[in-house]
């Protein structure tokens, strides 16, 4: 393996291959390693903003929920009565202003019960306190964690009771007065939305480490795991007035934090991201990233020095040829073994070229007789056309001669209607479909005089709507073939045209002898599976095909019995797919 490196040249070059190698795995190593630390950080940050989003809404719903029981106060006279009594500074007091206030026809209503049941109870427990304040003092109801209702009476305003933290939670304030316009203002009511509930929801959210900083410095930390001094670091956060950076913990550590600003309270939600835990937390990923790129690397190198050694040995083999050269030394050598290698090649590459060669010039003969042979048949093609209908014009003129008017145009129906099947274009109107199937009925009801009748009634709105040639003579010729009766006076073909609200339709009507039910089913199938491998109603499947093939799922052909006799199609086209099909050429 190493016999390469004996050579200046190749050892230079493995040398600056293993510079470029370790520098270019340690890039990548590196960019995929900082690539999925931002996607972890991003996923950190993404699911802070959705906690984020989930406490926003939790206190919009409480809030929501607050103003609808507000008004559901100044709507209910009783209610609000109930509510001043419980201004009163003592119990005793609300009992007595309570009674008072109540009518013998009339049920009491309870302020407190009401509350229980239209606030603690909406809001699933995160509305823990309301009280009732006036200038001095205020009457506490309270509920605890199993919904059970306490109250408090006469505490000064100035209590620990109604001091705003965010420990505690976050409070709405809603004045509580007479709603005549210009009376008097009652008092104030509070209402506490417990930060502990508020939180508690989105614990299970993976943002790691939260809290929430008041714009007093007070923090509640809402962590899921533990980050050390992390009140100090969201205070920090805080401080820093961005939305989201960087802070130093000595020269290996660093956090990053995201903040969030509530707009209903003022405080911040801090989610704090420590990068060292978040990359051993991904220890084993990374890891594995190292030993992929580790081993790419590897393999890397032992493919070039397996090539070096390769293109070593054939060096020193053309060395050896010239060598021999010079000994005039001519005799036949081995054949190269490596053909796959440039140097292993230079040795077979006179004997290939002339291979190459021979081969080269009998290709170009034979292609030039191919390509003469093509252009004899395409003049030929040209020509037969011109041939028939110079032929059918001499039989016309001497039927004219004749006196044979009938024969004379029925000749000249016949040459005109192969002259637009022979045209080069494949793309005409329905009008032009429709002069190409009257020819050819024109041609069969002169074969059978008396005999056969045809009628078209299209309506002027199909007749430009483009489509492929000749496919409505195959449909009239299966009922000269399946259901023509040559006994009969009375043979008809009627075609008919019309525009629905979502499409176009094209009947194909006889009264032939109709198909058998077995068989129509076989029709059937052979229509809506596409079957290729069928040998029966080859025309029909054809026509449906090339249909299919320029209208794609917008086109659909039913076919049935009459209930007198005869066959009837159904050609369906959607007004949709009109849009894309292709128009060009169309004649």
């Amino acid at each position: 393996m190493g016999s390469f490196l004996q050579i200046k040249i190749y050892r230079h070059k493995f040398i600056a291959y293993v510079i470029f190698v370790v520098v270019i795995g340690l890039t990548l190593g590196t960019l995929t390693s900082a690539m999925l630390l931002n996607q972890w950080v991003g996923n950190a940050r993404i699911e802070a903003a959705n906690a984020f989003a989930r406490v926003e809404n939790e206190l919009q719903y409480d809030a929501d929920r607050i103003e609808a029981y507000m008004q559901r106060i100044y709507s209910n006279p009783g209610l609000m009565d109930d509510a001043r009594s419980f201004l009163s500074s003592s119990a005793e007091g609300y009992l007595t202003s309570r009674l008072q206030n109540s009518h013998y026809s009339q049920p009491l209503v309870s302020f407190p019960e009401d509350v229980k049941t239209y606030l603690y109870s909406w809001a699933q427990g995160e509305i823990t306190q309301i009280s009732l304040h006036t200038g001095h003092y205020g009457n506490v109801v309270r509920f605890n964690e199993h919904g059970i209702t306490s109250f408090t009476f006469g505490l000064p305003n100035s209590d620990e009771a109604f001091r705003d933290t965010i420990m505690k939670g976050f409070v709405y304030r809603k004045k509580l007065s007479n709603p005549t316009p210009g009376a008097q203002e009652y008092g104030e009511m509070r209402f506490l939305v417990s930060s502990d509930q508020i939180f508690k929801s989105v614990r299970n959210f993976r943002f790691g480490n939260a809290a929430a900083v008041s714009a007093t410095g007070e923090t509640y930390l809402i962590g899921n795991g533990q980050v050390q001094d992390l009140e100090e670091l969201a205070r920090l956060a805080e401080a820093d007035g961005r939305s989201h950076g960087f802070i130093s913990r000595g020269v290996r550590k660093h956090i990053l934090f995201v903040s969030f600003p509530s707009t209903k309270f003022n405080f911040k939600f801090i989610s704090i991201i420590d990068l060292s835990m978040l990359i051993r937390q991904h220890a084993g990923m990374l890891i594995a990233i190292f030993l992929i790129v580790l081993t790419a690397m590897v393999s890397v190198l032992l493919l070039i020095a397996y090539n070096m050694r390769d293109d070593a040995l054939f060096l020193r083999r053309i060395i050896q040829s010239i060598g021999r050269v010079k000994m005039a030394n001519f005799t036949p050598n081995r054949p190269a073994r490596y053909r796959r290698n440039e140097y292993g090649m230079i040795a077979r590459e006179l004997d290939d070229m002339i291979q190459q060669l021979d081969k080269h010039i009998r290709n170009e003969y034979l292609l030039k007789i191919k390509q003469q042979e093509t252009e004899m048949k395409a003049l030929q093609h040209q020509i037969n056309p011109h041939f028939l209908y110079n032929t059918l014009e001499v039989i016309r003129s001497t039927a004219l001669v004749n006196q044979d008017r009938d024969t004379a145009d029925a000749i000249a129906t016949l040459g005109t209607l192969y002259r637009e099947i022979v045209k080069k274009e494949n793309i005409i109107s329905i009008a032009s479909e429709l002069e190409l199937l009257q020819k050819y009925l024109e041609i069969m009801e002169f074969k059978y005089p008396e005999r056969f009748y045809y009628q078209i009634n299209v309506e002027p709105a199909l007749h430009s709507i483009p489509t492929v040639k000749f496919w409505m003579q195959p449909l009239a010729e299966n009922f000269f073939i399946h259901g023509f009766n040559a006994n009969h006076e009375f043979n008809l073909y009627v075609v008919n045209g019309f525009e629905t609200d979502d499409g176009y339709v094209l009947e194909f009507v006889d009264n032939g002898s109709g198909i058998p039910p077995e068989r129509l089913e076989i029709v059937r199938s052979t229509l809506s599976n596409h079957d290729e491998a069928s040998s029966h109603s080859i025309g029909l499947r054809n026509v449906y095909t090339r249909l299919h093939f320029f209208y794609g799922n917008g086109l659909s052909i039913e076919i049935e019995n009459n209930e007198e006799a005869g066959v009837k199609i159904f050609v369906r086209i959607s007004k949709e797919v009109i849009e894309h099909v292709q128009t060009d050429d169309c004649g």
